[in-house]
Order: structure tokens, then C-alpha cells, then sequence
């Protein structure tokens, strides 16, 4: 039956970014009593989540971004020789595991996969388009939870504002007193998670000197540039460095 296994074998090449997704959190959410639109506990599982990851996973993601219920890990290398069956399964279940875990749910959470294959020149393009998603997100999410505060129904919510732009959203906030422009950053522009090297400095017995060693750590970045800046181009060179 081996040979039925016709996916198996199916592989990708770095670079790659692998999305996951949460399956039915805005149902599964609610029933767990988090504020609405934002939570900043949810947000911050999701990132300790992520860091999990990078820790104990034994994969190598360079960067990663996430926002809402969504996490972007990019690998400039891969485990499994790149196979896609195993990514797209390793990785939601351990974040899955791993959410659970953070937040002490009592229920099971799932996510999905998606593998993204990219290239030295459109990896920050991903990221400005996901960035560009979570301020949409951010926007509408408040309009709706907003309107629902007012008394409309869900389907009312939805259609009073299907259609409209971000800046007509931004618009009606700021007229009930909700400037989403000085709401938290995390919230705008997401969170990034990556890698940092550090010194420290150690005793040699043997040579009978101090000695200086280069380690690595994972660090929560909840105050990010816009990408499709100045400013967010350097933030990612110096994190991606040469993978942009």
C-alpha cells in the first residue's frame, strides 16, 4: 500500500514561508471568554506559541509574523528535505499543542497549513501583503464588534458594513470616540518573532582567561515598523538579512 502514499513525496525549496491558520476560532473563542475585537492574552499565547517553536520544534524558522490567529514562519532551511506533507502537518499540530498548552483550554484547538513557496525578492512582498491583512482586519474588526455594542445583530453588522472602506470605518470610530489610529501598535501591525544574537562572557580554566561567546535567542517584537516603509525595509534586512 506504500505506493498509494502519492503525496509523500511532494517537496519544496527554500525559501518558504509556512502560514497557519485557526480553524473556527471565532466560534471557539468566544465560548473561552476573550474580549472582543482584541485580547491581548490570546495575542500573546499566540506569540509564546510561536516562540515555543522556534525553541523546541527542532525546525529552524529564520522569522516569523503573526496577528489575530494567523502565524507566518519563514525557513531559509528545512527539515524533512522539504517535504510538504510533513510540514504542513508537523507544524499546525505543534502550534495547536502548543496554544493549548498557553492558554489551559479545556477544548482542543486545530489550525491549518499552507505552504508558500518565494524568493530572495518577494519575501518582504508576503509581508506587506499580511501586514496590509492584519490593518484591514484591525479595522473591520472593530467596526463590527463596535456595531454589535449598538445592538445589530451579526448579519446586520456584516451587511451595514460590507462594501465600505477602511478609511469609512475609520471614519464612523472616530465619530464614536475610538481613534483606531492610537490603538496599540501590536494591534495595527501584528507581532514579529525573531532571532538575536548576544554575547557573554565566560571563564576558560584551562587557558586561565575570560572568554567571550556569541549565543542566540528568540525575541517578541510587539512595536514593528510598517514593511512597506524606509524604516521596515531595514527592520527586516536586519533580522532576514541577505534571505531579502
Amino acid at each position: 500500500m506504500k505506493i498509494r502514499e502519492i503525496y509523500a513525496d511532494i517537496r519544496c525549496l527554500p525559501p518558504v514561508i509556512v502560514r497557519i491558520d485557526g480553524r473556527n476560532f471565532k466560534k471557539t473563542l468566544s465560548q473561552f471568554g476573550f474580549k472582543k475585537p482584541y485580547d491581548k492574552r490570546f495575542s500573546q499565547a499566540m506569540a509564546d506559541s510561536a516562540e515555543l517553536f522556534f525553541k523546541y520544534s527542532g525546525l529552524n524558522p529564520l522569522f516569523a509574523y503573526t496577528f489575530s490567529d494567523e502565524i507566518s514562519f519563514l525557513f531559509t532551511e528545512l527539515e524533512f528535505d522539504g517535504r510538504i506533507e510533513k510540514l504542513d502537518s508537523v507544524i499546525p499540530s505543534y502550534i495547536s499543542s502548543a496554544l493549548a498548552i498557553e492558554l489551559d483550554l479545556e477544548r482542543p484547538v486545530a489550525f491549518d497549513s499552507r505552504i508558500i513557496p518565494l524568493n530572495q525578492n518577494n519575501i518582504q512582498e508576503y509581508l506587506i501583503w499580511r501586514q496590509n491583512e492584519t490593518w484591514r482586519n484591525f479595522v473591520s474588526s472593530y467596526g463590527y464588534y463596535t456595531m454589535l455594542e449598538e445592538g445589530m445583530s451579526p448579519d446586520e453588522a456584516s451587511s451595514f458594513l460590507k462594501g465600505k472602506k477602511s478609511s469609512d470605518i475609520h471614519e464612523l470610530m472616530f465619530e464614536r470616540g475610538i481613534n483606531l489610529a492610537k490603538l496599540p501598535l501590536w494591534q495595527r501591525r501584528g507581532i514579529v518573532l525573531h532571532k538575536e544574537r548576544y554575547t557573554i562572557e565566560g571563564f576558560n580554566p584551562k587557558l586561565n582567561k575570560r572568554t567571550l561567546t556569541t549565543r542566540s535567542r528568540v525575541v517578541q517584537n510587539w512595536d514593528i515598523p510598517e514593511f512597506s516603509s524606509d524604516e521596515g525595509t531595514d527592520f527586516l534586512q536586519k533580522y532576514i538579512g541577505p534571505s531579502l
